[in-house]
């Protein structure tokens, strides 16, 4: 109680609440701009907080963390575009629902299951940061090879009435993540001789193509066919009552505890979280098949799950020095810029570094309520602009931000190329969520098997079953697999979409 009250007394001072205001209201307009997430807007900041308290800059950069969070929700219900690689799973049901003209409750769903998720993973980082670090420290490469299987069981879902879609479209992820050099040979695969493709594929122009651009096309299509062209919204942001709120909880919980437990884990991240409460809420539903036309529990699940990331990731980082994000990496840096050691000593000798943060966690979730609640009524406004500006600004934007990422035109190209295979993927009702999910996971799952190979040199019952976590994940995704076909096959195809 003692350290909390020095916490306490860190954070509530008109310059640190001007500070984690301030942060917050940068990371929502990051994660609000495609191709410029919370580790970009936290990059941005980290030069200007040089001349700071150190306590201070860290309660302004977990501001924008907790901001850039949730910001990338917005574009992903309003133009199908996420705004961060962590709102790619938020596109399958808020996109829909924003469509049918539920827009105000997508957002709101977003914006309550986020603070709620936030306020949640603060609580657990107060009570077990210690414990929990342990925990993340129990993961090797065997643990990780499974966690990654385990999500990329959400493939054989998403496919629809046909589950070969979902991994025909999983499968395109997964190739596309081992282009560039091999971890381990450090020999370029799949390059072609290209230096550009030599470093890999980035991320965010792969996402931004696949959904930005392919729906752009696609609503340009139908454009030039006469049909609607995006959805103009002619409604006022109101947040949903109570009711709907209670109707998404359950959905909100579980993303909350998946979201703060991946977070702790280094380097798996928020998108990973998404995507494995996505899939949880999915599984445990009584109404499986309205996933991906518009669900509730599809937004408030894997919002909830990216939002308590930012609490979760807090635990490695302070506890043991080791950042659990790249976010955090940002974090770590402003730590040693001002020349301050992370790890168990922190909350001995900077007591009020660690504690002020978790206090400050809470106002920046109740800050990211209010400010996310403006920032929604303006982004409504934006989508009520003349479809041929409003189209031409979105991929003008969007192109903007690929190339934004890395400074090299030739993400612009690979943004280009992506949105094509995505609208090629749209006509042949390919899931572009399986392609995000297999170029994410791809790589985790390929590196930390065969680091595990080298550790058990060779053996692979060694290296998939060496712990009992480790086999407990690869029994649930075995499992979660051989379900999922058996409920496919149940079903009846239609022939005709299925070709």
């Amino acid at each position: 109680m003692e350290a909390l009250l020095i916490g306490l007394q860190a954070t509530f001072q008109p310059f640190a609440i001007l500070a984690i205001g301030f942060g917050v209201l940068w990371g929502v307009i990051g994660g609000v701009i495609p191709g410029i997430n919370a580790s970009t807007a936290m990059a941005l900041l980290l030069p200007f907080t040089w001349g700071m308290d150190p306590g201070i800059a860290m309660m302004m950069l977990a501001g924008v963390y907790c901001g850039g969070e949730y910001g990338g929700s917005i574009p992903a219900i309003l133009i199908g575009t996420p705004g961060t690689t962590a709102a790619a799973c938020t596109v399958m049901d808020g996109y829909e629902m924003h469509k049918k003209g539920k827009t105000s409750e997508a957002l709101s769903i977003s914006l309550w299951s986020g603070t709620v998720a936030g306020l949640f993973s603060t609580v657990v980082l107060i009570v077990v940061a210690i414990p929990l670090a342990k925990v993340a420290l129990a993961f090797g490469p065997a643990e990780y090879f499974g966690l990654s299987l385990l999500g990329l069981t959400l493939i054989c879902s998403l496919g629809g009435l046909n589950i070969f879609k979902g991994l025909i479209a999983g499968a395109i992820g997964v190739f596309a993540a081992t282009i560039g050099f091999d971890p381990f040979a450090g020999v370029p695969r799949y390059s072609f001789g290209s230096y550009n493709l030599g470093g890999g594929l980035s991320m965010i122009p792969v996402m931004m193509g696949l959904f930005a651009v392919s729906e752009l096309f696609v609503q340009v299509e139908e454009s030039v066919a006469g049909e609607n062209f995006l959805t103009n919204i002619k409604e006022k942001m109101k947040f949903s009552g109570v009711k709907k709120m209670m109707e998404t909880f359950p959905s909100t919980m579980l993303g909350s505890v998946i979201g703060t437990v991946i977070g702790a884990l280094p380097g798996v991240g928020a998108t990973t979280a998404s995507f494995v409460s996505y899939n949880e809420a999915k599984r445990w539903s009584k109404d499986k098949d309205s996933f991906g036309k518009g669900n509730p529990n599809g937004v408030a699940a894997p919002e909830a799950a990216n939002n308590a990331c930012t609490g979760g990731a807090m635990v490695p980082l302070l506890s043991l020095g080791i950042p659990g994000s790249n976010s955090t990496a940002i974090m770590l840096g402003a730590l040693v810029i001002h020349n301050i050691q992370p790890g168990p000593l922190l909350f001995t000798q900077h007591p009020e570094i660690p504690y002020g943060l978790f206090v400050s966690l809470f106002v920046a979730n109740i800050f990211m309520f209010f400010i996310g609640l403006w920032a929604t009524k303006v982004c409504m406004k934006v989508t009520t602009l003349s479809k041929p500006i409003l189209v031409a600004s979105i991929m003008a934007l969007v192109f903007t931000g690929g190339f934004a990422i890395n400074m090299n035109s030739f993400d612009v190209l690979v943004t280009f190329v992506f949105g094509v295979i995505g609208y090629v993927m749209k006509k042949y009702g390919l899931a572009q969520t399986s392609t995000v999910l297999g170029f994410v996971l791809g790589f985790i799952m390929e590196v930390n098997f065969r680091r595990s190979l080298i550790i058990n040199q060779g053996d692979v019952m060694h290296s998939l079953f060496s712990s009992p976590l480790s086999t407990v994940l690869l029994v649930i995704a075995a499992a979660s697999v051989v379900l999922t076909t058996w409920q496919n096959f149940k079903k009846p195809v239609d022939i005709e979409s299925a070709c």
